[in-house]
């Protein structure tokens, strides 16, 4: 889970990779559709002309940074769906895994979640996101059919307190050496212990 972005060679002293992570940072900073080009350039101390180089244009950049965020989401997802463990144990690892990649990719998660489907890439990635929820609700659903989870509790509601969770992290998580493991742990501690049929 920690790939870099694509990266291209280019100009000297810049690559895609380098020009993915500025604009990320300015796309939070300052929001998507009130950052230009120019500021981008401005902040690289490039031209423009040097940014095409590099990518076709902003939304290419967007495309590049939700995808990042999504990529590493996925594989969370596909590492729970190929585990042969009972559905309970599946979801905290999807939960801790997406904590995980939250941490790894701190600002592409964080832009992820800011995108409303104002165009084609952020509809594109609000439809990767119902994926991995309708993921979550399911294993829910197996794991209150098997006795393990308690079954007064509505599936999808249960995914997206779930994720809610660790999204919320973007808020005030900074990283830190040895920190999101036991970040992981944490979260899926207080998240399953309200969750988990009590036995004797």
């Amino acid at each position: 889970m920690t790939d870099s972005p694509a990266r291209r060679r280019g100009r000297p002293g810049h690559d895609q990779g380098a020009v993915l992570t500025a604009a990320v940072r300015l796309f939070n900073e300052r929001g998507y559709e009130a950052t230009s080009m120019g500021d981008l350039a401005e902040a690289l101390g490039i031209t423009k002309s040097s940014i095409y180089h590099h990518v076709t244009g902003k939304q290419d950049l967007l495309r590049m940074a939700v995808d990042h965020a999504l990529d590493g989401l996925q594989e969370a997802a596909s590492f729970v769906l190929d585990m042969e463990a009972p559905a309970v144990e599946r979801l905290e690892t999807l939960i801790r895994r997406s904590v995980l990649v939250l941490a790894d990719r701190l600002e592409f998660v964080t832009l992820l979640l800011r995108v409303r489907g104002n165009n084609g890439v952020e509809k594109e990635a609000l439809n990767r996101r119902r994926v991995l929820d309708a993921l979550a609700t399911d294993l829910v659903k197996q794991a209150q059919a098997d006795g393990d989870l308690r079954a007064d509790v509505d599936p999808a509601t249960a995914a997206k307190l779930l994720f809610g969770m660790v999204n919320s992290l973007t808020e005030w998580y900074r990283p830190k050496r040895g920190g999101a493991t036991a970040l992981a742990d944490t979260v899926v501690a207080m998240a399953f212990e309200g969750l988990r049929v009590r036995r004797d």
